[in-house]
């Protein structure tokens, strides 16, 4: 059995009682909700890949301290860069974000687009961090879908997560968006997903969506 959010009140259901939830609930304290700008959102999204809050904090509030903006990032050099990514991981993301810096730099003064076409041209910026920048620092209606809030659609919808399609969890994050306030709402659903619809020992009778929800009490 899957639910099906066809109707204006069933779409509208999910996001007025998730950004509800997360106006009390949610998490409102952490660095890089602080000062939002395009800049502070890729770089805490970036470090955000496979990477668990709590890890990235320090490494955020460190590298935010040292580039707090784009043309000093795009000024210095990979070497420094590396350097401030040391423990962090994954350091193509640091690369990556290297690159980035110096084509925005070159090609768009060191402005940071607001074209979501033109973000995911950009090295390290996939759909979802593009989406992410587009939401929580334009205020679009761009959707997400990083592991947190694939878990809540997957859990909310009742997909079986190994052939469900990722086509399908696209369309569907994009069909939960609300008309206004899409800021709040990406930050929200995530927040969901990280402190609710957690991967092990979710606190389903905590979420604002339980009642909805397919497969509560399941996991």
């Amino acid at each position: 059995m899957v639910v099906k959010l066809e109707n204006g009140k069933d779409k509208n259901y999910f996001s007025k009682r998730v950004l509800i939830w997360h106006k009390k609930d949610g998490r409102h304290d952490l660095p890089w909700q602080k000062r939002i700008n395009p800049y502070r959102v890729w770089i805490s999204e970036i470090m955000l890949q496979q990477t668990q809050v709590s890890v990235v904090i320090p490494y955020y509030l460190k590298f935010i301290e040292s580039y707090p903006n784009l043309k000093i990032l795009s000024n210095t050099t990979l070497k420094k860069v590396m350097k401030h990514w040391e423990g962090l991981g994954y350091y193509r993301r640091a690369e990556n974000l290297y690159k980035t810096s110096q084509i925005i730099k070159k090609n768009f003064n060191n402005i940071f687009p607001k074209s979501y076409e033109k973000l995911i041209e950009l090295p390290g910026i996939g759909k979802s961090t593009a989406g992410a920048i587009m939401s929580i620092a334009y205020n679009k209606k761009y959707p997400i879908l990083d592991g947190n809030v694939k878990r809540v659609i997957i859990r909310f919808k009742g997909f079986n997560k190994d052939i469900v399609k990722e086509k399908q969890l696209w369309e569907i994050s994009n069909n939960l968006l609300p008309n206004k306030k899409n800021d709040i709402f990406t930050q929200a659903i995530m927040d969901l997903g990280a402190t609710i619809c957690k991967k092990a020992n979710p606190l389903c009778n905590d979420c604002p969506v339980r009642n909805k929800c397919i497969t509560k009490n399941t996991y």
